[in-house]
């Protein structure tokens, strides 16, 4: 048998926040170990599903106690240099707050938190967190979830009948 889980694939989970302001904007930090900016979020611990990875990570990194709401998007990004695995990432909905709440950052990690239109987030965040931004407020729009696949897969292998990916 261990050569059986020898063999399985291995994937890095993580869960994160879709928070926004009255003005739509999006929350996003920024981690002091990388380059990029980030959604208020991280890696699910052993023995915790998704949605309590979310709510842990927002608690610890931006000192808040939010509902986390419905799924937005799941995504599989498996081209990530800082990674030795692919990565599977829950973005969950945790609503609306007001631009001016009170956010107690994690000094440990991070450096900065923002609210950030689209348009803004497209130049701090790296290209698959952006796509997954847009997948989220189009979900979180329509009432939908999005599966998003490698950006490099081609549309015929995305598994989707009748959806965009």
């Amino acid at each position: 048998m261990d050569d059986f889980w020898a063999t399985v694939n291995r994937v890095i989970t993580g869960a994160a926040a879709y928070i926004t302001d009255e003005r739509g904007r999006a929350l996003l930090v920024k981690p002091n170990y990388r380059d990029h900016w980030a959604f208020p979020g991280g890696i699910i611990d052993a023995g915790e599903h998704p949605a309590q990875a979310c709510a842990r990570e927002v608690a610890e990194e931006v000192g808040l106690d939010l509902e986390v709401g419905r799924l937005l998007t799941v995504s599989w990004v498996h081209d990530l240099k800082a990674t030795p695995y692919p990565v599977v990432h829950f973005l969950f909905d945790c609503g609306e707050i007001p631009s001016d709440t009170a956010i107690t950052l994690q000094v440990e990690e991070l450096d900065g938190y923002g609210f950030h239109t689209l348009d803004e987030a497209a130049v701090l965040l790296p290209a698959h967190a952006h796509r997954r931004l847009l997948a989220a407020a189009a979900a979180r729009e329509s009432g939908g979830m999005a599966y998003l696949p490698p950006a490099d897969l081609p549309p015929a292998q995305h598994g989707l009948v009748g959806q965009e990916g």
